[in-house]
């Protein structure tokens, strides 16, 4: 590791950034020096406005991409050079609004089953469950499930907040089940290892990019043909608790939302809200 990366890792740290921002903000970096084959310290702006053209009209970066990209290499001149380059306050990410794919409860459940592993399969069901976000299901921890009041204990989710979340007794029972498989005094998924082997005293959790291609795998084998991944896992979760009726303020606090706003993005994917809507709609149109 070089001195320059070390030092911005050190000011991430210190300005309390999570564990997984620090790693997807020193990713930007590298691969701003990735791309120019020399070191970040050493561009200009006017590199810097052209990388930022590549991401757009080259490579279509995401809106989500191009924030990462943006808030890492900002932090790196502003925070760890003390360089104020003009670009950085000028560019900003793609406006866009896209919906997420939604799956039934049947298609989960099908997904679920088509998952080869048992370990990658019950580490996929509290991320619907539970409505999880992928590195808070993989670092969930023993004492993380109070079962004596039924909620998951979520720790250091988005923005380093804490919250509690309701803990399906059928999920608790699996969990406790998987749980008896190893018996790792820390970690509720621990890394396997070669084989499955060393679970027991393993130090780290289960890898998360593991975890996205045995879902990748079950979502090919189930046949079922949407543009899913791990995290609709979580919007699926939202979506079935507001078509349940389960209040959106509720939702919110489980899905450790800062802004009702990004909640109430679940109103659009509700198929029981809109057929209402509609009925509602009809019964107007036949009073004309």
């Amino acid at each position: 590791m070089t001195p320059l990366r070390q030092r911005m890792i050190e000011d991430l740290q210190l300005r309390g950034m999570s564990e997984r921002t620090q790693e997807m903000y020193v990713r930007a970096v590298r691969q701003l020096a990735e791309h120019y084959h020399k070191s970040p310290e050493h561009m200009t702006d006017e590199e810097l406005r052209q990388y930022f053209l590549y991401l757009k009209n080259v490579k279509h970066a995401s809106r989500s991409a191009s924030t990462i990209a943006l808030c890492g290499i900002k932090f790196f001149y502003e925070q760890t050079l003390h360089k104020a380059w003009p670009t950085l306050t000028f560019v900003r990410p793609p406006q866009e609004r896209k919906l997420p794919a939604i799956l039934s409860m049947e298609e989960v459940h099908t997904i679920l089953q088509c998952v080869r592993l048992p370990r990658y399969r019950v580490c996929l069901s509290p991320l619907y469950a539970c409505g999880l976000r992928l590195q808070e299901g993989t670092h969930l921890q023993v004492p993380d499930m109070d079962s004596a009041r039924m909620v998951v204990h979520v720790r250091c989710g988005k923005g380093a907040q804490d919250r509690y979340v309701p803990l399906p007794p059928q999920l608790f029972a699996l969990l406790r089940q998987y749980w008896k498989t190893h018996r790792n005094p820390v970690w509720l998924f621990p890394a396997p290892g070669r084989s499955g082997l060393g679970m027991s005293t393993a130090s780290t959790p289960m890898p998360r990019n593991s975890v996205q291609d045995a879902f990748r795998a079950a979502l090919q084998a189930s046949g079922i043909h949407k543009r899913a991944s791990v995290h609709t896992l979580r919007h699926s979760y939202a979506t079935h608790l507001l078509e349940a009726g389960v209040n959106l303020r509720l939702i919110q606090e489980y899905l450790g939302h800062h802004s009702p706003t990004t909640t109430a993005l679940y109103t659009h994917l509700t198929l029981k809200a809109d057929a209402l809507a509609r009925e509602a709609l009809n019964r107007l149109m036949g009073d004309l």
